[in-house]
């Protein structure tokens, strides 16, 4: 008889979940305005709002804490971790910051300019933000594949050649300071870029001169991705894996607070010298010294342990078992997903969940506010609120997946913890001919409003 699978750590520290009722977290979901985030930690049961910077540590990471060198200028953990991201990306140039958006911030305001085109696949939200901000414009160039959660394919997150070489011609080469891959795509159900497809972007935008900017946050588990459904790449490890996927670019932002696995933290890598000496001056005007640039010392030797266990096939492994796991469950139950599964998360079709509640009723946070109300298990709308505002009509954007995520946070829950969810989500698929209706925006922020924007039920 075969061995079961085994998690390949040992727990070390718990905390204490407390167990809500209904009536409270209706009460609690009311006064947040049916804003998800603005919930209080301790009225969330099962936390899977997000994976950014809710993972647990390991022992080797507490220990770089103890040994952080909290230096204002010249940091022995910086030189460690900038070290560690040479080693791994292949690019000299090293900027940390204070996390992921922070990164997009020094980039794009180094890169890009009012007028300016990003084309890549599915933009995320912050991403698209910092992009509309400088008044530029994210264009989507994602597979159709991507948008259809019914249809199996390995790598839904690729960029489509055909849409990038229209988008190129219908801008012009001067009007596009970069194309984004984003690894793994978060906004198309954590899908993953194939190593041809990332080939194919490079080559052709290499023929115009184009720089290729990837999209970190979660390129490990690209990555592993790449080993498990590209042949050629079976016996390939997955730090040369990485070093290849990097090769074909010319740059990253980071937001290590998912592959990263620590709690806060972020850094931009390059190739050119040129554009990093433009980043350092935005960095220290809005980050800190170019050697911890928001960081704290404990903070970037935690880092440089946390992307040498996140790039090793034990971790990953676990990792993705686990969102399969859940994945699975969810399938026999009969319960609309993205497939194939993710690597950080699974993603609930809400246009097929609860097709009856109408989409300016912002379908998918409705699901995701029954979903706390009835089990106490905190999810993220990606959909019609995420999206934004046109800002050409100032009309919402409906896209063309309306989702419900369901983010793992690493090394934190059980298999049990899986159940739990498998059953709550079933059990409000089993009630969704019940919902009419949904909610109407009562106030909302001008960019980026899903953080804080106020709801109030229709109907």
């Amino acid at each position: 008889m075969d061995l079961p699978y085994i998690e390949p750590y040992k727990i070390k520290m718990v905390e204490p979940i407390y167990r809500s009722t209904i009536e409270q977290r209706k009460e609690w979901i009311k006064a947040a305005n049916y804003n998800l985030f603005n919930l209080k930690s301790d009225q969330v049961i099962i936390d899977l709002l997000t994976d950014s910077g809710t993972g647990a540590m390991s022992d080797r990471q507490w220990a770089e804490v103890m040994l952080g060198d909290e230096s204002y200028a010249g940091s022995s953990s910086f030189e460690k971790l900038k070290t560690t991201v040479q080693r791994l990306t292949g690019y000299e140039y090293f900027i940390p910051t204070h996390q992921g958006r922070a990164a997009e911030n020094v980039l794009f305001s180094a890169t890009v300019k009012e007028g300016d085109v990003i084309p890549g696949n599915a933009h995320f939200d912050t991403t698209k933000g910092h992009i509309e901000f400088r008044k530029a414009r994210a264009v989507d160039c994602t597979i159709d594949e991507a948008f259809d959660t019914t249809l199996i394919h390995p790598f839904k997150g690729n960029i489509d050649i055909a849409k990038l070489q229209d988008t190129i011609d219908a801008y012009g080469v001067e009007r596009i300071p970069f194309v984004l891959i984003t690894v793994t795509c978060n906004s198309a159900g954590g899908q993953p870029v194939s190593m041809a497809n990332i080939k194919a972007v490079s080559e052709l935008c290499g023929s115009y001169e184009i720089p290729v900017i990837f999209d970190s946050a979660r390129f490990a588990e690209n990555a592993y991705f790449i080993k498990t459904r590209e042949e050629e790449y079976t016996d390939h490890s997955i730090k040369q894996i990485v070093h290849e996927m990097f090769s074909y670019g010319d740059g990253m932002t980071m937001s290590a607070k998912k592959d990263g696995l620590v709690n806060i933290g972020g850094f931009i890598a390059l190739r050119s010298e040129e554009i990093y000496r433009s980043c350092i001056t935005y960095n220290i005007m809005y980050e800190g010294f170019v050697t911890y640039g928001g960081m704290s010392g404990r903070d970037m030797g935690a880092l440089a342990q946390g992307l040498m266990e996140s790039t090793e096939y034990d971790y990953l492994e676990s990792r993705i078992y686990q969102v399969q796991y859940l994945g699975e469950r969810l399938v026999e139950m009969g319960i609309p997903v993205q497939q194939p599964f993710g690597g950080h998360a699974i993603y609930i079709d809400a246009d097929r969940f609860v097709p009856n509640i109408p989409k300016e009723e912002y379908r998918a946070q409705s699901l995701a506010v029954e979903l706390y109300i009835t089990s106490g298990i905190r999810s993220v709308e990606i959909g019609t609120l995420l999206a934004d505002r046109d800002p050409d009509t100032g009309l919402d954007r409906y896209p063309r997946l309306e989702l419900v995520r369901l983010t793992i946070p690493r090394r934190v829950y059980s298999l049990s913890h899986m159940e739990y969810i498998a059953v709550a989500i079933k059990n409000v698929y089993d009630t969704r001919h019940e919902a009419e209706h949904g909610y109407q925006i009562r106030w909302e922020a001008p960019i980026m409003r899903h953080f804080t924007v106020e709801l109030e039920k229709k109907g």
